[in-house]
């Protein structure tokens, strides 16, 4: 180490893709003050402090993730650790969906966001309650339950954290009290000059009157007239009615004339993703703007707390039964599965993000002077072994990881075969958040576990906890994830 060091860590020899700064190379990345102090070719060693290889590995701007549900215990079983399905994922940036509500929103900033080694932000929910248990409970979804003063008022007073409105139009929803709902959420979406994200496909069930004349096919050619430029429409590959994909399993044409109009496509993977229409939609030229992994209680396997319900129905019938965890960086595997390109991949969770929030000058982004917000892949595709594709043809079931149960049977077979007809993904995925003020070093393994994974510990210069989590197996291969505490 030199004593005139110029950078406190040099990030030497990855493959740097950064779509804002048009960068796709072999290049070095130079971090001094927690700032991206240099991106180019040939950095020399002797005027950093420190170094890590990354020869063969993709050196990415830190990815985030447009679809989080973060509001943990407040919203029951429904709300993850912000860090474990952050840092701990390799995801630097987390914009939770509809968790905290304007009332809630305190709550939200004081328990979950400040104390977050991760970046967080919100789209505020439109409705009084929020996120409460995965809106399990409709009667609380009422336009009664909206107020349309308030949450303006909210989101207006916490610009630094709330960066959008969330909202619903769904079968279920509109059975129960029409369009008005929507209505009043693009007006909140407008007052408060922020984007509004809509949740499409159906959420809750029916009512027992039935559908009362409503129709799912109808829902976005009545809805999208009401959405400004910038709006997001989320869940376009749904495997619930209402989505992207119509009952005679075409492309909506209202879709292609709203994207010309300015608005968004997110993905929200989650558990009601299908591939099979996910395919329909690329192939009519749909492609995303933004990718969220959309991860929550009901789609990993988070313990109910006590009194809160035993089960929800996406538990039943979902093509990630039985594995510990889903991630942003599984989520983009499967964007590729589906024949997208990684070049098309990587803004949907850097770049694009970033102007969707308006915080394109802040993150997603390695420019110099920007936040060293960098995260870390391994660029090898893992093919699958003919042994793994024999099991999942079989039986749909993924292989059993470390402490986790082998999936039981469900009927979304043909999901699972494009899952495993796939050629490869993302493998191994490392992160750095920052600011930071110094890097772990040296590994020292514990016993302890984290979920199934086994979770070592570094021991940073300045004592700070920097956690590695070795998840499950996926059809992609090992999904390798480190986070590093961010210093306040």
């Amino acid at each position: 180490m030199s004593v005139s060091a110029s950078f406190d860590l040099l990030l030497r020899g990855g493959r740097v893709i950064c779509p804002a700064s048009g960068i796709d190379g072999v290049m070095d990345v130079a971090i001094r003050g927690g700032k991206i102090a240099a991106v180019q070719k040939d950095v020399l060693p002797s005027s950093t402090k420190e170094v890590i290889d990354l020869t063969g590995k993709l050196v990415l701007p830190g990815l985030i993730d447009t679809h989080a549900h973060i509001y943990q215990y407040v919203s029951g079983r429904f709300g993850m650790n912000p860090d474990m399905v952050g840092v701990r994922s390799g995801v630097t940036a987390l914009i939770d969906q509809g968790g905290p509500s304007c009332m809630t929103l305190p709550g939200f900033r004081h328990f979950i966001a400040e104390p977050a080694k991760s970046r967080v932000y919100a789209f505020l929910s439109a409705y009084l309650v929020g996120g409460l248990e995965g809106h399990y409970y409709p009667q609380l979804y009422s336009p009664e339950g909206v107020d349309i003063d308030a949450t303006v008022k909210a989101a207006r007073a916490n610009p630094d954290i709330v960066r959008g409105i969330k909202a619903h139009a769904e079968i279920g929803g509109f059975a129960r009290w029409g369009i008005r709902v929507i209505e009043m959420a693009a007006e909140i979406g407008r007052r408060a000059e922020l984007p509004v994200y809509v949740h499409f496909g159906q959420l809750w069930g029916l009512p027992e009157s039935g559908a009362n004349g409503e129709d799912a096919d109808t829902i976005l050619t009545r809805v999208i007239p009401l959405l400004k430029e910038g709006d997001v429409l989320a869940h376009p590959f749904t495997r619930h009615p209402g989505g992207f994909i119509n009952r005679e399993g075409v492309v909506h044409p209202v879709i292609q004339a709203a994207l010309d109009r300015g608005l968004k496509v997110d993905v929200g993977h989650g558990s009601h993703f299908s591939y099979r229409l996910a395919k329909k939609a690329i192939a009519a030229g749909i492609v995303p703007t933004t990718l969220g992994a959309d991860i929550h209680g009901y789609n990993t396997h988070v313990p109910a707390p006590a009194g809160t319900p035993d089960q929800h129905e996406d538990e039943e019938n979902h093509p990630f039964a039985g594995q510990a965890k889903f991630s942003l960086v599984q989520a983009m595997s499967s964007m590729m599965a589906l024949g997208l390109s990684l070049e098309q991949v990587v803004p949907m969770v850097t770049a694009n993000p970033a102007k969707m929030i308006d915080r394109a000058d802040e993150i997603g982004a390695l420019k110099v002077g920007m936040a060293a917000d960098v995260s870390v892949l391994d660029a090898a595709p893992r093919p699958l072994r003919a042994a793994r594709q024999r099991e999942h043809r079989s039986d749909c079931r993924q292989p059993a990881a470390a402490g986790v149960l082998p999936a039981r049977r469900r009927p979304l077979r043909r999901r699972c075969r494009d899952f495993a007809r796939s050629r490869g993904g993302l493998s191994e995925l490392e992160s750095r958040k920052m600011p930071l003020h110094v890097i772990a070093s040296a590994a020292k393994q514990s016993s302890s576990v984290h979920g199934p994974g086994l979770l070592r510990r570094f021991a940073p210069r300045n004592d700070e906890v920097v956690q590695i989590a070795a998840p499950p197996a996926s059809p992609f291969g090992p999904v390798g994830r480190i986070g590093v505490a961010r210093t306040r």
